[in-house]
């Protein structure tokens, strides 16, 4: 067989299966502070282009048939943009996030509202720091869990003990992958991708051991936030620049498709920032 049929043949077998995300339009995106690297209120920000480049991700996603909610943005809440950092939802359960930083805490009580207002029965919010789906990501079989930067590792014994499944603790130690979800994504039950580097060097022996056949990311894919995508088990949504991984991604039968973000990255998020899975 040529290379090119052994891709079709490995596309032809990946499923998409049928998702359904929360997003937060980017209403009053804006960067006023400075709570990771990427963030300088010195560099000009435009709400409207932010907007638009929301928008195509939204509508890409409705296109291929998932169901998208919204979440009411806040005035004053710029990152609320970034609806992953709101809460973890695994089997039912919705495990509300506890933000470090005072610029983001008013986020939380936003997202425990939606939750009990749309009908979810089990929403509790964390009692330790915990940054939502931006430090915990289901495999469907286990959470990978991050910390370091963000979410308390005290809050990895939480979300184990309130989901009732397995939890690998992570730790991050580069600060412009702050988040697990800047670093690792989850691309099919037990298949990752991620960056190495972003890791400290026990994190990057578990990972090998546990996922050895993982797609590494270079460092260029990484900066360019590569690595914050998302999957729904066949197409994979990730930043356009990221071409490396574009390329191995098509090697693995995933269907790459690049995404322009480039406004919310000021704000050092991306596509899978913007979204955060409802799994009932």
């Amino acid at each position: 067989m040529t290379q090119e049929t052994d891709v079709y043949m490995a596309t032809a077998t990946r499923k998409a299966r049928s998702r359904r995300y929360l997003m937060c339009r980017p209403t009053h995106f804006d960067v006023t502070y400075s709570i990771n690297p990427w963030m300088d209120p010195a560099t000009p920000t435009s709400a409207g282009a932010g907007l638009a480049q929301w928008k195509g991700l939204h509508d890409l996603f409705v296109g291929l048939g998932h169901d998208v909610a919204l979440v009411e943005p806040v005035p004053g809440l710029p990152d609320m943009v970034f609806a992953a950092n709101g809460a973890t939802v695994v089997d039912g359960k919705v495990l509300v996030a506890r933000f470090r930083h005072r610029q983001r805490k008013d986020e939380a009580a936003a997202y425990l509202e939606w939750f009990r207002r749309a009908g979810w029965a089990e929403v509790h919010q964390a009692e330790y720091v915990n940054e939502g789906e931006g430090d915990f990501l289901f495999t469907g079989t286990e959470i990978l869990a991050g910390c370091g930067f963000r979410s308390d590792r005290r809050s990895h014994d939480e979300a184990q003990e309130f989901f009732g499944v397995p939890v690998l603790s992570l730790t991050l130690a580069d600060p412009r992958f702050y988040h697990l979800d800047t670093a690792l994504s989850v691309l099919a039950d037990d298949e990752i991708m991620y960056n190495p580097a972003a890791f400290s060097l026990k994190s990057r022996e578990m990972l090998a051991d546990r996922f050895p056949d993982a797609i590494l990311a270079t460092e260029a894919d990484a900066d360019v936030f590569g690595l914050n995508a998302l999957s729904d088990g066949r197409n994979v949504f990730l930043p356009r620049a990221a071409t490396g991984l574009a390329a191995q991604l098509r090697e693995r039968g995933f269907v790459p498709t690049g995404v322009e973000l480039t406004e919310l990255l000021k704000a050092g998020g991306s596509v899978k920032c913007c979204t955060l899975e409802l799994r009932a």
